[in-house]
Formats: structure tokens, sequence, C-alpha cells
């Protein structure tokens, strides 16, 4: 059984350890489900009204709130909980998934495609005409690689994954199940008999070390590529429009959606289920609150909060003005009636 101590955790978090240092756990969990064998963690103050009635034998808390802890158990202080605290679960974790090289027998994989070395073809899985894949990547059970698709190496390719026809993926790639890879983008003219098709002829390319969620699409470009730089994460059920480009290390959350042709710098994070309108530029390392809704471009740096987008500043003035005005209303009739009987 693995065991970890408190000073053992500390010097792993590049924390400080109050109480018993040799303290040994086994194992972790939430705050209010662990036991005395498992860590835990507090990472906001809103939680630490639950420390009492917690049984966790190590709790990692921010160092902020050092003065706020009972003294009376052990605690490892560092500087970010959430970063310190995956790592602790990460000595617990099982030994990760992984697949001996070779080809299921229901695979079906065209004469023309190049494997390299070390490569896992899952059950009912189709690699197309002139697909490559790199060495150590594994591809899942009923996944699709399309016609001159380009796999990197050490890719994780989950089940039911469908890559269509000349899209690039890099190394070290992860897919979650359901991702769809360079289906069409949503292109259409209206013309005397209706709506015409736009013919979509670009690619998709994503770059090293991208994560990408289960159920999201990224549709190919209308001519060019839709690019996902490197190290991106996106979240499950994101949708990608055409020629879209996101900036390295950003991070996409779930049902988000960018419409086509924008632009997304570095360090960029795009909260759940908030739209960013197409044709426009958001600036490294913006952040867009949940929910908003983005029609122009963001500068560098800014913070947009709302619909239609606007910066925290301004949109909690706005959201203030009901507020005061009914306060200055109520102050309006109150000196209206000292004014009438004055003039009593």
């Amino acid at each position: 059984m693995k065991q970890i101590t408190a000073g053992q955790i500390a010097e792993a978090v590049n924390g400080n350890v109050i109480g018993n240092t040799d303290l040994a756990i086994s194992g972790v969990a939430s705050l209010m489900e662990a036991t005395e064998n498992q860590a835990s963690f507090v990472g906001n103050k809103r939680y630490l009204s639950q420390l009492p009635d917690s049984k966790a034998g190590i709790i990692l808390v921010d160092k902020k709130l050092k003065k706020q802890l009972d003294t009376n158990r052990t605690y490892v202080l560092c500087d970010n909980v959430d970063y310190g605290f995956s790592k602790v679960i990460a000595f617990f974790a099982p030994e990760p998934v992984t697949y001996a090289p070779g080809i299921h027998p229901s695979a079906i994989v065209a004469e023309s495609a190049k494997l390299a070395e070390g490569v896992y073809i899952g059950a009912n899985a189709v690699i197309d005409e002139n697909a490559e894949i790199g060495s150590g990547t594994a591809i899942g059970a009923g996944t699709f690689i399309g016609q001159e698709v380009i796999i990197g190496a050490q890719c994780q390719i989950s089940p039911n994954v469908t890559i269509m026809h000349r899209c690039k993926v890099g190394h070290k790639a992860i897919l979650h199940p359901g991702v769809v890879i360079g289906g069409d983008g949503f292109g259409f003219v209206p013309g005397p008999q209706g709506l015409a098709k736009v013919p979509q002829t670009g690619i998709v390319q994503i770059d090293d070390d991208v994560e990408i969620g289960a159920n999201t699409t990224i549709d190919r470009a209308r001519f060019g590529r839709t690019w996902i730089k490197s190290n991106v994460k996106i979240d499950n059920q994101v949708m990608v429009a055409h020629n879209v480009e996101v900036g390295e290390s950003t991070i996409l959350i779930g049902q988000s959606g960018i419409a086509g042709s924008a632009k997304l710098g570095r360090g960029v994070i795009i909260a759940a289920q908030a739209g960013i309108n197409g044709h426009i530029t958001i600036g490294d390392g913006v952040q867009v609150a949940g929910t908003s809704g983005v029609v122009k471009s963001l500068p560098a740096g800014s913070i947009a909060v709302g619909t239609p987008a606007e910066g925290q500043r301004e949109f909690m003035n706005r959201r203030s003005m009901p507020k005061k005005f009914d306060r200055l209303s109520k102050k309006f009739i109150a000196l209206k009636a000292e004014v009438e009987e004055l003039k009593k």
C-alpha cells in the first residue's frame, strides 16, 4: 500500500508543515469524506467552516489562511493548493491504461497507410488511404482516421473519434471519446435557388500537447487551416468553427463556442457556455466569464463579462445602477416630504 508523509508532501509542493511531519496517509478524498488515513485540501476560505467536522489526516491549505487554522491537526501550507493537491492525487493514481502495439483483427487499415513502430489500432477502427500514424500512438476502438491524415507520436486517440481527410495532429495529443476533427465548416450563401453550400477545402491543424474533451467538434477551414496551437486544453462539448486560430496554452471550457475566423491569443481563458463572435481578435491573456457573449475584439489582458461582453468595472457599474437609483428615489421622496412639511 502506498503511503506518503506530511513532510514528503510539503517537499513535493514546496510547502511547510503545521503539526506532525511524520504523519502518513494512504489516499485522498474530499474534505467531508476523507478519513484519518487520507489527505484533503482547502483552497478557499469559504470551506474553513467545514474543517471542524472533517476527519482528514492531512489537509493542504493556502498559506494566506494560516492565521485561521486550528493548530491541533496537521496541515501542509502551500502557495497553490489546487496544483499541490493534484500532485498528491497523482501519487496515488493507478497506472495509466496502456495498449500493446498491434492491430486488432477487426480493424481495417489501408495498404497505403503508414504506421510507425509501436502503434496500436483498436477493434473496428478504420485507417484510410495514405494516413500516417507516429510511433507509440494508440487509436481506440471504432475510431475513423481519414485519407492523408497525419498523426504524430505518442498520441492517445480514444474510441469513436473521427479525424477527417488531410487533417494534422501533432505529438502527444489526447483526444477523448466522440471528438470530431475536420467536419465541414458551416458555410452557405443565398442564391437564386436558395442556400448554396460553400466548399470547405482547408484542414484542421492541431499542434503538440493539445488535449480535446469528449464530443468537441473542430471544423475544417474554408481554405487554409483551422489552427489549434500547442498546449491548448479544450473541455467537453466545445465548438470551434472554420478558420479559427487558438493560441498557445489557451483554455476553452465546456459548451463554449468560437465562431468562424476568430483569432484567440496565447493564454486565453474562455469559460463555460461563453460565445466568441466571428472575425474578431481576442488578445493574449484575456479572460471571458461564463455565458458571456463577446461581439467585438478584446485587448490583451482584459476581462470580459456579460452579453454583450464588457469590462468588469462597466459590468458592475451597470448592474449596480438599479440599486443606486432605488436609493436615490427613496432619498428624493424623503426630501420632498421634508420640503412639503416646511411649507406648512
